[in-house]
């Protein structure tokens, strides 16, 4: 079930800090967050106190993003996110726009497929495991070599409910999840202790790029989910800012799922 994307409000004020709190200090590299899931943890961060590197494929909704975040609280670098020079011109922008890069979250990500996985071409599964697997583990190697291994801090990977149940029709998307699962995994063992490593397994949340799991069928799809609604961005924006935060200071290697009690309709 694909989880990220819909455009930031261009009228919505700056997400500054709220007002009378400090400015954290801390600097996060949050990819695919010129919209959608990934805009939602950028502003939640921002609303707290942190500056955000954001990255994304489309420059001009990359710009609106960072007005709309604050410009100097924010900075954009466009790009694709399999690409390894991308990857590194990233980092190297949140090193010298703040000189640290605290936290990462892997939340760039693809799904052009839809269909069963008998079908399903192994040029674009490729595509699919580059984009959404390779590449965090790309961002994340590299925000380690840059900052983390000597200073610490925290990254969050975006996972899906698709990567922890079978899905029908997302097969080639949920088994690219799956695998972002168990790199959080390894990554948490290999990055401690002064690293922790948390994913979030959103449900279906509502933005552009989900948007074919719920429009023109939203009151059907709802009903699956016991809390009565659909997510939204913010939903997992407050997830990650926790898994972000010293509040979950003792917390590693775990895949948090955000996903309305869809579960529990589930039996799993």
């Amino acid at each position: 079930m694909p989880d990220t994307s819909a455009t930031p409000d261009a009228s919505a004020k700056p997400a500054t800090p709220a007002q009378g709190s400090e400015p954290s200090g801390k600097v996060a590299l949050v990819t695919g967050a010129s919209r959608g899931i990934g805009y939602g943890i950028a502003r939640a961060l921002v609303a707290r106190g942190d500056r955000v590197v954001i990255t994304g494929r489309n420059e001009d909704a990359l710009k609106q993003a960072v007005e709309s975040l604050g410009p100097d609280r924010a900075v954009g670098v466009p790009g694709k996110a399999h690409d390894e020079a991308h990857q590194a011109l990233a980092v190297e922008r949140a090193m010298e726009a703040f000189g640290r890069v605290d936290y990462l979250v892997n939340n760039a990500g693809t799904n052009p497929v839809f269909g069963p996985i008998a079908d399903l071409d192994l040029a674009v599964a490729r595509k699919v495991f580059e984009t959404n697997v390779v590449s965090a583990l790309g961002f994340a190697q590299r925000t380690w070599h840059a900052w983390q291994k000597d200073n610490g801090g925290a990254i969050v990977n975006i996972a899906s409910v698709a990567g922890v149940a079978a899905s029908p029709f997302v097969g080639a998307y949920g088994m690219s999840k799956a695998a972002m699962v168990n790199l959080t995994l390894q990554l948490a063992h290999e990055f401690a202790p002064g690293v922790r490593v948390n994913a979030i397994a959103p449900a279906v949340v509502k933005t552009k790029f989900a948007a074919a799991l719920y429009e023109g069928r939203e009151e059907e799809a709802v009903a699956s989910y016991p809390l009565g609604r659909l997510g939204v961005p913010e939903d997992i924006g407050g997830a990650a800012a926790f898994l972000l935060s010293d509040a979950a200071a003792w917390i590693t290697g775990q895949t948090l799922v955000v996903d309305g009690g869809l579960f529990l309709n589930a039996g799993v």
